[in-house]
């Protein structure tokens, strides 16, 4: 297989190993404090909203002074991992997961940085070219039913005229697609489309977008898909993108005259 869906594909089993993971050097106390407190709520498997305890009972659990789990405390807030509550019934307690964190602190930057002028729409959507077309890839491989089921009723609910429900279906459709290829990474990084870039996008294009070659591109991906063709799946993707893009261009472009 020579698309770069496959290439991941065909190295994955290389790259698993059994054991646990390679610990990395860590700086200061409090930093590793963070990690540990990190590695309880994973094993724990707590969620947004949990209690995780009260800063004293914290400080007693992981050995440490207060001042040193306040510093870890505030590295995990600052990742959006965390939220501190005061008063009757307050204490410390789970914000986000670890990927919904890193995906919230992502969107945040680049949404400061799209709003300073420090990384324009058409590199965001070059962006998305890198890391969505083989994305599709190897949603193509890995799709189940499933999958495929919701991009079918995603499409389903585009209407001709409804620029609100095209916008809908666009975000289920690439979402399902990043949650498809099974790597969970990957699907952290690309959550800060739909909250930073696609609302951008949308005010930008939604006058000269064709609603109609949107629903087509979207079939063309689904039918990839529904193959389970990485090849396909990409080139779709990729058309989809590309669109996108000459449309930006040329917005842009009859702006200036």
């Amino acid at each position: 297989m020579s698309t770069y869906a496959g290439r991941v594909e065909a190295s994955r089993t290389q790259r698993r190993r059994p054991g646990r993971p390679v610990p990395r050097s860590i700086r200061g106390a409090s930093e590793q404090v963070a990690v540990h407190i990190q590695h309880h709520i994973s094993e724990r498997v707590l969620q947004p909203g949990d209690f995780l305890g009260r800063e004293e009972d914290l400080a007693t659990e992981f050995g440490v002074s207060r001042p040193t789990l306040r510093e870890a405390l505030k590295l995990l807030a600052s990742g959006n991992l965390i939220r501190a509550s005061r008063g009757p019934g307050g204490g410390i307690f789970v914000a986000r997961t670890a990927d919904e964190g890193m995906s919230r602190s992502l969107s945040d930057a680049i949404a400061m940085m799209l709003e300073t002028g420090a990384i324009s729409l058409e590199e965001l959507l070059d962006t998305r070219l890198l890391l969505e077309v083989p994305l599709a890839g190897l949603a193509a491989i890995q799709a189940g039913e499933d999958t495929v089921q919701r991009l079918r009723e995603a499409i389903e609910r585009e209407s001709a005229g409804d620029a609100e429900a095209l916008a809908a279906s666009d975000a289920e459709i690439h979402r399902t697609i990043a949650a498809a290829s099974g790597n969970r990474m990957m699907q952290a990084l690309t959550n800060w489309i739909f909250e930073v870039v696609q609302p951008s996008l949308i005010e930008v294009l939604e006058p000269a977008v064709v609603d109609e070659a949107i629903r087509e591109q979207h079939a063309a991906l689904l039918a990839a898909v529904e193959k389970g063709d990485p090849a396909r799946a990409e080139r779709a993707m990729k058309d989809h993108l590309l669109y996108l893009l000459d449309v930006l261009r040329m917005v842009q472009a009859g702006g200036t005259e």
